[in-house]
C-alpha cells in the first residue's frame, strides 16, 4: 500500500487557460450561437488551417472522430487493411475497427520513437506481393515528435497509399519548414484536456482537399440530405464541435507558441538535472525537426542501472506526483492480439521503449518548485540505489 502524503498533487498535464477564453464564451452566449454552428467554429477552422499551412480544416468532437472521418473519406471498409503505428494510444487504431477493417501494426525506430520506415517498407512490399495493399497508413507523432515524414511519405507515394498524420500530440511541432499535421492526405489534431491547447474535448481534421472536408462536414452532421424535411440516404455521425468550445479553442490557439516554449523549458530543466544519471536517456529530437515536447519522456537502460521505471513511478506516486509508463504498444494489447506486427529489426523497438520508458509531469502551468519536487524524487531513487553520478552531488 502506498504511503499517504499531504503534498499537493502534481498532474501529468492539466489544462492551462489563457485568461481570454471567457470573452469568446460570452460572445457565443450574447449572440446565441450555442449549437454546433457559428462564427467561432468558422474562425477556429480558418485559423488552424492558416497556422498549419493547409487549405482547410473541420472542427469535430474529438481527434478520434477526425481519424474515423478520414478513414471513411478514404473508403476504408470491411475486409480492408490499414497500417498504423504501434506505439500510440488506442484511439489511433480504434476507428479502423469501427470500419470493420484490419489494423496492421508497424514498429517504432530509435531516432524518433515513431513509425519505422524500414518496417513500413517491409510491410508494404509484402502487401504488394500479396495484392493486398492497405487503404491507408496512420502515422503518429508521439509525444510531440514528428515521425520521419519525408521517408514515410515517399514510401507510401511509391505504393500509392494515402497517409493520415495523427498529430494529436504534436500541434505546434515542425518538420523542416512545415508544421506537424500538414504532410498527409489528412492530418488530425486533438484538443483533449491534457493536450498542449484544449477545448476540453474536441479535434480537427485538416487537409488540402477541401472537397473531401466538405463531405466530412456532411457526414459529421448526421449526413442530412438537401431537402426541406429531414432525409438521410447514408449513415451519418454526430461529430461536430460546438461554437462555444470553438471559442475556447480560438483563445487557446492565440497562445500556442507560448505553450510550446513553456513545454520545451520543462523538458530542458529535466534534461539539465537528470540526463547525466547513468542509464537515463531522454526521447531524442531528430535533426531538422522541432518537437513541442508535449510530454517529457525518458528511458532507463537496464544494462547500466538497476533502477526500473516502476521504482520511479512508485516513488513519484508516494509523493502525490502523477507519471505514466510510455504507451503500451498496440500489438501487445488484448484487443489486437490477432493483428499482424512488423518489427524494426530483430527486436521490437516499441516493446523496448514500453519496458523502459516513463512520461514525466509536463504541464505548462506547473511551477518550477513543483518540477524540482519531481526531480528530487527521481534523484532520491537513484541515490538509494547508489547509482547517481558525482556530477549531481554538488548540485
Amino acid at each position: 500500500m502506498l504511503k499517504t502524503t499531504s503534498k499537493p498533487r502534481i498532474h501529468l498535464a492539466s489544462p492551462h487557460m489563457s485568461g481570454e477564453e471567457q470573452r469568446y464564451i460570452d460572445e457565443a452566449f450574447e449572440s446565441n450561437w450555442i449549437a454546433p454552428v457559428g462564427p467561432h467554429i468558422n474562425a477556429f477552422e480558418k485559423e488552424i488551417a492558416e497556422y498549419t499551412g493547409v487549405k482547410g480544416a473541420l472542427a469535430v468532437s474529438s481527434g478520434t472522430a477526425a481519424i474515423h472521418l478520414a478513414l471513411i473519406l478514404l473508403d476504408v471498409k470491411q475486409g480492408d487493411t490499414v497500417f498504423c503505428s504501434s506505439l500510440t494510444f488506442v484511439a489511433s487504431a480504434n476507428p479502423i475497427i469501427y470500419q470493420g477493417a484490419e489494423p496492421v501494426f508497424i514498429d517504432s525506430e530509435p531516432e524518433t520513437w515513431n513509425m519505422s520506415p524500414e518496417a513500413l517498407k517491409h510491410a508494404l512490399e509484402e502487401a504488394y506481393e500479396q495484392h493486398r495493399l492497405p487503404k491507408a497508413v496512420i502515422v503518429v507523432n508521439l509525444y510531440g515528435q514528428s515521425a520521419k515524414m519525408e521517408e514515410i511519405s515517399a514510401l507510401c507515394g511509391e505504393f500509392d497509399v494515402p497517409v493520415i498524420e495523427d498529430a494529436a500530440e504534436s500541434l505546434g511541432s515542425a518538420y523542416g519548414n512545415r508544421k506537424s499535421g500538414s504532410f498527409g492526405k489528412f492530418g488530425i489534431f486533438s484538443f483533449n484536456g491534457n493536450k498542449i491547447i484544449t477545448t476540453s474535448g474536441g479535434g480537427m481534421l485538416v487537409s488540402d482537399d477541401t472537397d473531401a472536408l466538405e463531405r466530412a462536414g456532411f457526414l459529421a452532421t448526421q449526413a442530412r440530405d438537401k431537402a426541406l424535411h429531414y432525409q438521410h440516404s447514408q449513415t451519418g455521425y454526430n461529430y461536430r464541435m460546438s461554437n462555444i468550445l470553438a471559442g475556447v479553442g480560438r483563445a487557446q490557439l492565440h497562445i500556442l507558441e507560448k505553450r510550446v516554449t513553456q513545454k520545451r523549458l520543462v523538458f530542458e530543466r529535466y534534461f539539465m538535472e537528470l540526463a547525466h544519471i547513468p542509464g537515463v536517456q531522454f526521447m531524442p529530437e531528430m535533426n531538422g525537426t522541432m518537437s513541442n515536447r508535449w510530454l517529457t519522456a525518458l528511458t532507463l537502460d537496464p544494462a547500466v542501472s538497476e533502477v526500473t521505471p516502476y521504482d520511479i513511478l512508485g516513488a513519484l506516486a508516494e509523493e502525490n506526483i502523477e507519471a505514466r509508463p510510455v504507451w503500451k504498444p498496440l500489438h501487445l494489447q488484448p484487443l489486437f492480439d490477432r493483428c499482424r506486427f512488423y518489427a524494426h529489426g530483430e527486436q521490437s523497438v516499441s516493446e523496448r521503449l514500453f519496458e523502459s520508458g516513463i512520461c514525466l509531469p509536463s504541464g505548462t502551468n506547473m511551477e518550477v518548485i513543483d518540477q524540482e519536487r519531481v526531480i528530487d524524487c527521481i534523484r532520491n531513487v537513484f541515490d538509494q540505489a547508489g547509482l547517481r553520478g558525482t556530477r549531481y552531488e554538488t548540485t
